[in-house]
């Protein structure tokens, strides 16, 4: 923008809150104040707001709305947007919120009855071109690109309210071949769907194009429709004459519509403050909150209390007296390699903060940390126990962990950042200028370091004041046995597993990437040979191009871009197109090659030779254990390629072998416990085989003899559909039958299992007089939806509170297990070591002589490991790789 020169920004307000909303839609239930409103559309909206004006800089602002469902349109068509679902609850309640932050922001909004805000924006617009000036345009809808000037841009948000792709004229003609005015002539022969606009029969957006480079109008078409050779379209464009222009005459914006707002009155000074807080508050808008500087206007805000610390060289027993917070600051979230910054610890009162190199010469810092007895509290221990074992040192005594506290307390997915965690708890003495300090980016060191200094010391005093805090919300909430008896415990059992890694045979995974690569290349000709001509195999564009244009297979699905080439619309074209079998297999292969196989070679350890994850307690919502840097629970089993990549997966020394134990159908004994139903639990108890058993009950048959492979097939989709809450639609998918047919199935299993049905009905009604769900050792999930107006929304939550029980139960029950094994095998003085956790599998490796002890103390442990009313039943595996054993 030159000097001095005027710029007016002009929102569709509806149509950017609407691609707020589903922006973070995923992410529905998170965004909700403590009101219970949805904020997912303000939350979006905010930071479009935030984001538009430090990128434009206007000196002028206007939202405009659309005043009704009716206007001028629908005069002379009334079915004009006729046929829209209906508004989400969830969206609506958010409306009259987003203009109070638009008048938070400093900005004015506007509507006109009878008129949309399209109709706002144009008349708006052109006003301010002719008076000189700099016009941006921000909407997620493309009929407002006809407005397009040389000094009008449309900015049309594609994807949330983060991704814009900016209109100019110039892009307009590049993109589409036509001038922005033309795109008025491409609706009325192409019709919008979206706005009801009919268009004319069989003619589309590329067919549009085409005509109107040729004809430019669709007047002039109509001026030379006798020149046209005679076909179905020209015999559509004489008989839908009249609709056309009706089309071409609802997609034109007005650009004079009689509103009553000066271009002088949109003048933007900047955000009110005072409003914007309040806004933030009712809103539940923390971090946004902590972003404000509080001397200048948030006097209510807790004021950064002075904190104590001191940079030390030599350290001293008295450093160390009583509970301790304790706190390692480092770059990367990989903790196994990241550098360590500093090292700091103490209370609110003093904060000692030492170097590395400190901290390694000092006997009386070992000595402390080593020391039970000493009661450490910490942010993340599993980070901290393994961060001081690279520096010899084995930490002891941690009594308490702000990181899995928390997580239990919200079961929320945590970033592992300590002042995210500080806010979430309302403890705001962490400035925000300080942190970005520790976050990952070594962009963010302060470049003073008293400040880093003032930052760890907030560090450890939010640690501690933090811990009593935690401690009595998880008293209250029956769930201080959970955090103390097994996520802590499980988080050094964990440490130790991370430390030890897992031994990778370097050679196999280097030769199997030689034969991949052969494969591939081999794959590569056949497809080509098929196709009759080479192209680029990883590009959608071209392959799309290949198979339906030039090969001419039907079209299953089109994207915005073109032909959609994606999974699912393979999988159904494969039967009738050969080489489409070929391309999946090639894509297989193609994935294990780049992420498995280059990616596992990329991350063995130099210095030790193996491969060491990371384990995160705090992500999976029902507790489950997930696998980073690199994933060990997600190499491809269904594929033979993808299960031999497990061969490279050796033990640490010859003669030595792979043993792996798996918990047998825990998932479903666990329904049989929870749901007390006595024809289940009669059936684990006998060791029947659980999917006959309930192919007998559901098809009605006298015995096993009856059933046949696919009965027990169905009735194995069914009892683990029937875990994961599933609904008719998904079972007629799976076995591929009506929804009828899945309806009666789902009927039949819960009237041969009342007891089933009679703990879903109960854990829905607990669920929806709670807001939760809860484990068998009180983990709980939070269901902000299972009341929600929206069915889809609640269902959903239904489903959730069916499944989380049982699944969070089995996970919580391999922990209890892990945590035993761990003690076991050293009580039992074995070399035997446990590597990796997969779900409902545990992976040791021990001398060959160890593993008929090993088998039998496993047994011992992981069925014996809680006591349900039904048996736990675990399988065992042993061979020289990790392929083997299983």
């Amino acid at each position: 923008m030159t000097e001095n020169k005027k710029k007016l920004l002009l929102i569709d307000g509806l149509s950017v809150a609407f691609r707020a909303f589903y922006g973070l839609h995923g992410q529905l239930q998170k965004f909700k104040n403590k009101n219970g409103l949805h904020t997912n559309a303000l939350y979006g909206f905010h930071n479009m707001l935030e984001s538009v004006i430090n990128k434009e800089n206007p000196t002028h602002v206007l939202v405009a709305f659309d005043a009704g469902k009716t206007t001028f349109r629908h005069e002379f068509f009334k079915e004009y947007k006729g046929g829209r679902s209906s508004m989400p609850g969830e969206f609506s309640e958010q409306i009259p919120y987003i203009r109070e932050l638009i008048e938070a922001f400093g900005m004015k909004f506007y509507e006109l009855p009878n008129y949309e805000a399209d109709d706002i924006i144009g008349t708006l617009s052109e006003r301010a071109e002719m008076e000189e000036y700099e016009v941006v345009i921000l909407t997620g809808d493309r009929d407002l690109t006809q407005l397009a000037t040389p000094s009008v841009r449309i900015d049309i948000t594609k994807k949330g309210v983060s991704d814009i792709q900016e209109y100019s004229v110039e892009y307009i003609e590049e993109e589409f071949g036509i001038t922005p005015k033309q795109i008025i002539d491409m609706k009325g022969l192409a019709g919008d769907s979206s706005d009801n606009i009919p268009g004319v029969t069989n003619i589309g957006e590329k067919t549009a194009l085409k005509l109107l480079k040729e004809y430019e109008t669709i007047e002039n078409l109509y001026e030379h429709i006798d020149e046209m050779k005679k076909s179905k379209r020209k015999e559509n464009l004489i008989n839908e004459k009249e609709t056309a222009f009706l089309s071409k005459r609802l997609a034109t914006i007005d650009t004079d519509a009689p509103i009553d707002v000066e271009l002088d009155a949109l003048n933007y000074s900047g955000k009110n403050m005072e409003k914007l807080i309040a806004f933030y508050k009712e809103m539940d808008f923390k971090s946004h909150l902590k972003k404000i500087d509080s001397s200048e206007y948030n006097t209510e805000k807790e004021e950064l209390e002075t904190v104590h610390y001191s940079m030390i060289e030599e350290i001293t027993p008295e450093m160390f007296t009583g509970k301790t917070a304790l706190y390692i600051e480092m770059f990367d979230d990989n903790y196994h390699l990241s550098p360590i910054q500093a090292i700091a610890w103490g209370n609110e009162t003093k904060t000692y903060i030492a170097s590395e190199q400190t901290i390694k010469n000092s006997s009386v810092f070992k000595k402390w940390a080593q020391d039970a007895d000493y009661q450490k509290t910490t942010f993340d221990a599993k980070r901290t126990y393994v961060a001081l074992n690279r520096l010899g040192i084995k930490l002891k005594g941690i009594s308490f962990d702000i990181l899995l506290a928390s997580y239990l307390l919200t079961a929320k997915d945590s970033s592992g950042d300590l002042a995210d965690i500080a806010g979430e708890h309302d403890y705001y003495n962490i400035s925000s200028d300080v942190l970005v300090y520790g976050k990952g980016k070594k962009t963010d060191v302060p470049e003073d370091m008293e400040t880093m200094f003032a930052h760890l010391a907030r560090k450890i005093t939010a640690i501690d004041k933090l811990t009593s805090k935690l401690n009595d919300q998880l008293i209250e909430n029956n769930q201080e046995a959970l955090l103390m008896e097994m996520e802590l415990p499980l988080a050094i059992v964990l440490g130790d597993m991370e430390i030890q890694g897992i031994s990778i045979d370097k050679n196999k995974l280097e030769d199997m990437q030689i034969d991949f690569a052969e494969q591939l290349t081999a794959i590569e000709k056949t497809i080509f040979a098929q196709a009759g001509q080479e192209f680029n195999l990883n590009s959608p564009k071209q392959l799309g191009v290949v198979l339906f244009e030039k090969m001419g297979y039907p079209v299953i699905k089109k994207t915005k871009t073109g032909y959609s080439t994606a999974q699912d619309v393979l999988e159904k074209l494969k039967d009738q197109a050969p080489i489409v079998e070929d391309i999946l297999h090639y894509r297989q292969l193609a994935k294990l090659q780049s992420t498995y196989i280059e990616g596992l070679l990329k991350v063995i350890n130099k210095e030790t030779g193996r491969i060491h994850t990371r384990y995160l307690q705090t992500v999976a919502r029902t507790g489950r254990l997930s696998s980073v840097d690199p994933n060990l629970q997600n190499i491809p089993v269904r594929m033979e390629e993808g299960r031999k990549i497990r061969q490279a997966f050796v033990p640490r020394e010859k003669g030595w072998k792979i043993f792996a134990s798996d918990y047998s159908q825990i998932e479903l004994r666990v329904m049989a416990h929870i749901s007390k139903d006595q024809y289940l639990i009669q059936a684990f108890k006998e060791n029947q085989d659980i999917h006959t058993s309930t192919a007998i009950r559901v098809f009605d048959l006298k015995d096993a003899s009856e059933v046949t492979p696919n009965m027990r097939r169905d009735a194995k989709t069914v009892n683990f559909g029937i875990v994961y809450g599933i609904s008719d639609y998904g079972l007629s998918q799976n076995l591929n039958i009506s929804r009828k047919e899945a309806k009666e199935y789902i009927d039949t299993y819960f009237d041969r299992y009342p007891g089933v049905k009679k703990y879903i009905d109960e854990i829905i009604r607990e669920a929806k007089e709670n807001g939760f769900v809860e484990t068998l050792f009180h983990r709980r999930r939070y269901l902000p939806d299972i009341n929600s107006r929206n069915f889809n929304l609640r269902t959903f939550a239904e489903r959730t509170a069916m499944n989380t029980p049982i699944q969070g139960s089995a996970a919580d029950i391999i922990k209890v297990a892990m945590i035993q094994m761990a003690e076991k095998i050293k009580e039992a003085k074995l070399k035997a070591t446990m590597l990796l956790q997969v779900h409902d599998e545990l992976i040791f490796e021990a001398p060959a002589e160890e593993i008929p002890v090993l088998e039998k103390l496993v047994s011992e442990v992981m069925e014996n490991a809680v006591s349900l009313s039904v048996p736990l039943k675990v399988e065992s595996s042993v061979g020289d790789s990790w392929y083997e054993a299983k």
